[in-house]
């Protein structure tokens, strides 16, 4: 169990650092362990890293379904995208290197935030705070994609993220904007 986890906590601190490459073997050395330790430890760097990623999404996930069961829907699509956007932009490289695994935790784990997402938007659509008229796997995905960009965008900025929110969520409200030109 205590190779285990040094393998597991070498995962995480390389996923971490962007531009580190995510081997058996660098694993093993960031661990302090033999590569053979570390795949006998998980069976193989996919099922290392799926516990490694699984375990970096498990709070996220858990923070979408406490906002949906504390917070209106609308609030809690803007709290949660503003701390996803944080999340992502800290661990984007990530997606990267998963390209081809097989991560069934990782996997179910996404599915979780995208289905957390959905109720946020299903929850202020009826409260009429979103429009009704775009396709709800349309808009998550249009969300998903274009929260990641900014996510990516060099350099981070607080500035940037909240004018993301402010276009995205303007453009998902039903009612017409204050300030269009007729």
């Amino acid at each position: 169990m205590r190779n285990r986890d040094l393998a597991l906590d070498a995962a995480m601190a390389l996923l971490a650092e962007p531009g580190a490459t995510l081997t058996v073997e660098a694993i093993a050395r960031r661990a302090g362990l033999g590569a053979a330790t570390v795949v006998r430890a998980f069976g193989g760097k996919d099922a290392l890293l799926d516990a490694a990623v699984a375990r970096l999404l498990e709070p996220v996930v858990r923070r979408a379904r406490e906002l949906l069961a504390t917070t209106a829907p609308y609030r809690a699509l803007r709290t949660f995208l503003r701390e996803l956007i944080t999340f992502q932009a800290a661990h984007h490289a990530i997606n990267d290197q998963l390209t081809g695994l097989d991560l069934p935790a990782t996997t179910a784990l996404r599915a979780g935030l995208v289905g957390a997402v959905e109720e946020m938007l299903d929850g202020a659509r009826r409260d009429g705070r979103v429009r009704a008229d775009l396709d709800p796997a349309l808009a998550t995905t249009l969300i998903g994609t274009t929260a990641l960009a900014v996510a990516r965008a060099e350099p981070s900025s607080p500035g940037l993220v909240d004018a993301y929110l402010t276009v995205l969520l303007d453009g998902l409200d039903p009612r017409p904007s204050h300030g269009a030109a007729g």
